[in-house]
Order: structure tokens, then C-alpha cells, then sequence
């Protein structure tokens, strides 16, 4: 058991800081060949943080603990919102652009919906189903691609400059060390929440909602907590909202597309969807005419998402 808490904990480092050094590698060698910085912050680094979601759910729903793709997901999303800007709002002062919270903050809400739809009527998230989440997920690119031709620079904000120092085969090496540590990671994460799981009698459900759930979103966390302490407020929700929409659209659309016989949904999801969704809503409440996080709403937020783990507990 002990050995098993160990590599989960190793498993959630190798996620972190392979998906770290693969977007900083990735993105270095983009800017080498002159690939526009548009292209890369709406690509490489906007996939980054939701590496670990990508990585944890793909390979549960190859090892058949569906409990855990789906509850890492949503899981995520709740932790990302009532954790996460929770703590961030109590840190620092957190403003919201005005598209982020008309549009983006609702098309949350939608493809949630959407989500929670497909597996209810279908009783798992097939493969058609996640070509409607992909089909969702290039609307969404298409989106943030001409925000950025309008002059809004968030999606290029975190691209990694390049120095002296670099080199392309120094940074194909970094790629490549970051791929196998996020898979290696994804692997390792998955059997030992698997196995403390079984050893407890928890259901997959539950590991994922929690543990495997807080653990990848660890990225998300050090993002926007760095941003609130450096002042780039918008940043850091912006970077939550972004990654639910990636989680839901990019993570459990790919991986339903490459499970071989799609990915169950267990009714109980349902709940956890409406929550999801609450807590978004629940966030929208507490932004003022002034469009920032008020402190207690920020702080709310967080005994709300203490509140939810001692319920599915």
C-alpha cells in the first residue's frame, strides 16, 4: 500500500514536469521554424496544462477503469473552479475579461451539458461522441483564433523566448523526455490509484473525483496561484476556464476516439455534472459590475469545494 502511494505520488511529478518540459521544448522548436506564436499558444501551450487530464484519462480508458477517465474530468473541472480560483481569489484580486465571462464561462456550462447529455442517452461516450466533442473543440479554436487577430494576446502570453543557449537538438530531447515522463507518469498514476482504490474498496469514481482528480490539476494550480501573486489576474482564470473547456472537448473527446469500445458512463455522473456545472454558475454570482472575484465569493467557493469532497466521501 505504502509502495502504491509512493508511485502515485511519482506518477502525478512525472505528469507535471513532463507536460512542463515537453510544452517548453515544443514551443521553443515551433518559434524556430517561424511558426507564428498564435499558432503555438493555441496549440502546444494551451494543451500543456491539460496534458495530465489527457494523459491519466487516455490510459484508463484503455485499462478499463472508465471511473477514472470520466471522474478525473470532471473531477478536474470542479477542482479548477472551486479550488483553484477559490484559492487564487483569496490570494489576489482576480479580474475577468468580459469575453471570458459572456462567453467563454457559459460554453462551459453548454458542453458540460452536452457531455452529460451524450453519456445519459448513450450510457458511455462513444466514438461519435467524441467526434462531437472534437466538433465543438475546432469551434472553440476557431473562437480563440480570431480573439487573437482582434488583439487579445492571452493565448500567447506564456510562450517560452528563446536564448542562446538553446538548440534544436538539445530541445528535440526535451520533447521527447517530456513525452515518455507524461506517459510513463499517466501509466504509473493510473495502476496505484487503481490498486489503493481496490485495496479500500473505493470505486474507481470516487479515486478519480479526488486524488487522481486534484493531482492533474497540480499545473492549473501553480498557473494561476503564480499569476494572482504576479498580478496577471486575467490570466489566471483565464487559464481555468480554458482548461475545462480542454478537458471536456480535447481530453474525453480523444479519448473516447482511441478507447476500443468507447467509455462507460455511470449514472452517478450525473450528479457530479450538475455540480460541475453549480460551480460555475456559483463563480458567475460572485463576479461584480467591476468584473472581479469578490473575497467572499472567492473564499465560499473554497469551503463549497471542502464541502463536495466530505460529501462524496
Amino acid at each position: 500500500m505504502i509502495l502504491n502511494i509512493v508511485l502515485l505520488i511519482v506518477g502525478f511529478i512525472l505528469l507535471i514536469k513532463g507536460a512542463d518540459v515537453f510544452v517548453e521544448g515544443a514551443s521553443k522548436v515551433a518559434a524556430m521554424l517561424n511558426i507564428p506564436q498564435i499558432v503555438i499558444g493555441l496549440t502546444i501551450v494551451a494543451f500543456g496544462t491539460s496534458a495530465p487530464e489527457a494523459a491519466v484519462s487516455i490510459a484508463s480508458s484503455f485499462k478499463g477503469t472508465a471511473g477514472i477517465a470520466i471522474g478525473n474530468i470532471i473531477g478536474s473541472n470542479i477542482a479548477n473552479v472551486l479550488l483553484i480560483l477559490g484559492v487564487s481569489g483569496i490570494i489576489g484580486a482576480l479580474t475577468i475579461k468580459k469575453n471570458t465571462y459572456f462567453i467563454e464561462t457559459p460554453f462551459v456550462i453548454l458542453i458540460t451539458i452536452v457531455l452529460l447529455t451524450l453519456g445519459y442517452l448513450g450510457g458511455s461516450i462513444s466514438k461519435l461522441d467524441g467526434c462531437i466533442l472534437w466538433a465543438f473543440f475546432l469551434v472553440f479554436l476557431f473562437y480563440l483564433y480570431r480573439l487573437t487577430k482582434k488583439g487579445d494576446d492571452t493565448a500567447v502570453d506564456d510562450i517560452p523566448e528563446l536564448d542562446e543557449n538553446d538548440r534544436l537538438w538539445k530541445l528535440i530531447i526535451m520533447i521527447v523526455l517530456g513525452i515518455v515522463c507524461v506517459v510513463v507518469g499517466s501509466q504509473v498514476t493510473v495502476d496505484s490509484a487503481s490498486y489503493i482504490a481496490k485495496e479500500f474498496g473505493v470505486a474507481d469514481r470516487i479515486i478519480g473525483l479526488t486524488i487522481v482528480s486534484i493531482g492533474t490539476s497540480l499545473p492549473e494550480l501553480v498557473t494561476s496561484v503564480s499569476a494572482s501573486f504576479k498580478g496577471k489576474n486575467d490570466i489566471a482564470i483565464g487559464n481555468i476556464i480554458g482548461s475545462n473547456i480542454f478537458n471536456i472537448l480535447f481530453v474525453l473527446g480523444t479519448a473516447s476516439l482511441v478507447a476500443p469500445q468507447g467509455i462507460p458512463f455511470a449514472s452517478s455522473f450525473i450528479i457530479d455534472g450538475v455540480i460541475s456545472i453549480g460551480a460555475i454558475i456559483l463563480f458567475m454570482l460572485f463576479i461584480g459590475k467591476d468584473m472581479k472575484l469578490k473575497k467572499y465569493g472567492a473564499f465560499l467557493m473554497l469551503i463549497s469545494y471542502i464541502s463536495y469532497i466530505i460529501y462524496i466521501l
